[in-house]
């Protein structure tokens, strides 16, 4: 698979729903993610991403707006040892409890399926970072119905074993915008992964869609160490 420009492959369509990068700065030194919503309806919309604890929740940005919390509040990123857990729903809870319980990444996953936001059923896309004793590799997520059925779910994983400076896979719940939202298709995408944290920060901000998009967290670890810096971007302010 070709590496493709991770700008072109995030402005080539207004709606790539939620997404998840992962991958490994330029200098090789930092473990690299990027986390962003987008919506189309109002209730979509009206979120803001906080911190909470070592990681991120979404909360509305004016509470007398919100209509149906169950698919749009939920934690984003949380942090378990050595372990950054990033999904696009609250499935993040459902790995970090299996994985503190003994699971693997992809054992904990099984008791979960697509969102029931008939008729797009949203995938649920998930990535978990491990870092340790120097070393870094990753593992993403996606469970999806098959071709829109929802008596089938299909399940894939994808692991990365020490991953190659200034690249990552970026993987995202729609193909592009329409009715109903086409799912992701194939293995997630080989991404340039381009500077420091600030400038990372503003590619991606920058190529996301004006009208859809609504909120951005980036984490740069260090490899060495553990010692991480986060960003925060709402459009909502």
């Amino acid at each position: 698979m070709n590496m493709v420009s991770l700008a072109e492959a995030l402005s080539s369509t207004s709606y790539p729903g939620r997404g998840i990068v992962i991958g490994r700065s330029e200098d090789g030194k930092q473990a690299v993610t990027a986390y962003f919503i987008m919506g189309r309806s109002e209730n979509s919309r009206n979120r803001v991403f906080v911190e909470e604890g070592k990681g991120i929740r979404t909360e509305a940005f004016d509470p007398a707006k919100l209509v149906d919390p169950s698919l749009i509040i939920y934690a984003p990123v949380r942090v378990l040892d050595d372990k950054t857990i990033v999904t696009n729903g609250d499935q993040t809870d459902t790995i970090f409890d299996g994985m503190k319980d003994g699971l693997t990444f992809e054992q904990s996953l099984r008791s979960r399926e697509f969102e029931p936001d008939e008729p797009n059923f949203t995938p649920r896309i998930s990535g978990v970072m491990e870092i340790k004793d120097g070393n870094y590799d990753f593992s993403m997520s996606i469970l999806k119905s098959n071709n829109m059925d929802p008596a089938c779910c299909n399940r894939y994983t994808f692991s990365y074993d020490n991953p190659k400076a200034g690249e990552g896979r970026f993987i995202h719940t729609y193909m592009g915008d329409g009715n109903p939202l086409p799912s992701f298709e194939g293995e997630p995408e080989v991404v340039d992964i381009k500077g420091d944290i600030d400038e990372f920060t503003n590619l991606v901000w920058d190529n996301l869609n004006e009208d859809n998009k609504v909120s951005l967290f980036v984490r740069f670890i260090n490899i060495a160490d553990g010692s991480y810096e986060s960003r925060i971007v709402n459009k909502n302010k």
